[in-house]
């Protein structure tokens, strides 16, 4: 980001003293972007008045860091990608030896990580806790009190991908079985700080997050990623998202319009 003016000098160590994340770490435009509309929202004519009215009020300062993070998923998104997963998955999964780890970083509302759940669940039919964890990590407790429901729109659902099959509405809604549910594990982690929740992982899924981070925070993302994975474990970024510093050479492109990568041995 560049130098901040004192008003957003004063929002940004108003929400780091209540735990946020670092502002410098964001694209300039985006954080502007976000902030210019909750500043709208409460009628604020300048960052100084806007960093007055978050010391005040619990409620909008809650609000900004809802508009900060990155809440845009769905069920199976782009599903070119899951079919390579499932190709590249597939030895691993039909084996039926051990336990397939992953990582689904910045994960929302949990559609990313219950997407790789169903994956695996239609190619295995042995207890799914015992082929699958996936940590499922976001900054956005309510974002995460949802996932951890595990209840969504059934025509969000419903006919996503053939992986979905099987999955049967109650009334306008999907609920995720209980089976797939116990896959899942949610727990709050701000990506900005670059640690793994329990590495090491087979596979890490972070899609369409970190193209709003500065490129510093980029590459120690991209660092902490490459070392939580076992070698041969794959990454998974967001089509318009690449790999860039040391961790590059670390790495190999296996899909270049699906941005799959593979740790070298």
């Amino acid at each position: 980001m560049d130098e901040p003016d004192p008003g957003m000098r004063l929002v940004a160590r108003y929400l780091a003293e209540q735990g946020g994340p670092p502002l410098a770490d964001y694209k300039d435009r985006c954080l502007r972007r976000r902030v210019a509309v909750r500043m709208r929202a409460c009628g604020a004519t300048s960052l100084a008045d806007y960093a007055a009215i978050l010391s005040g009020s619990p409620a909008e300062t809650a609000r900004l860091l809802e508009a900060l993070t990155i809440n845009v998923t769905q069920f199976f998104r782009n599903p070119e990608v899951w079919d390579r997963l499932g190709a590249l998955l597939a030895t691993r999964i039909d084996a039926g030896t051990g336990l397939l780890r992953a990582w689904s970083a910045g994960c929302a509302s949990g559609e990313e990580a219950y997407s790789l759940a169903l994956l695996v669940a239609q190619r295995s039919d042995r207890d799914l806790a015992q082929r699958l964890r996936v940590d499922a990590t976001d900054i956005d407790l309510a974002s995460l009190e949802r996932g951890r429901a595990g209840r969504y729109l059934a025509r969000l659902v419903i006919g996503s991908h053939p992986f979905a099959a099987g999955l049967a509405a109650e009334g306008d809604q999907v609920v995720m079985p209980s089976t797939v549910r116990d896959a899942v594990h949610f727990s709050s982690g701000d990506l900005l700080q670059a640690v793994a929740p329990a590495p090491p992982y087979d596979l890490i899924l972070c899609r369409n997050v970190i193209i709003y981070f500065e490129r510093e925070a980029q590459e120690r993302l991209f660092e902490c990623f490459v070392n939580a994975l076992h070698p041969g474990g794959l990454l998974v970024l967001g089509r318009v998202e690449t790999i860039s510093g040391s961790t590059r050479e670390r790495l190999e492109l296996v899909h270049s319009r699906e941005r799959i990568y593979r740790k070298r041995a």
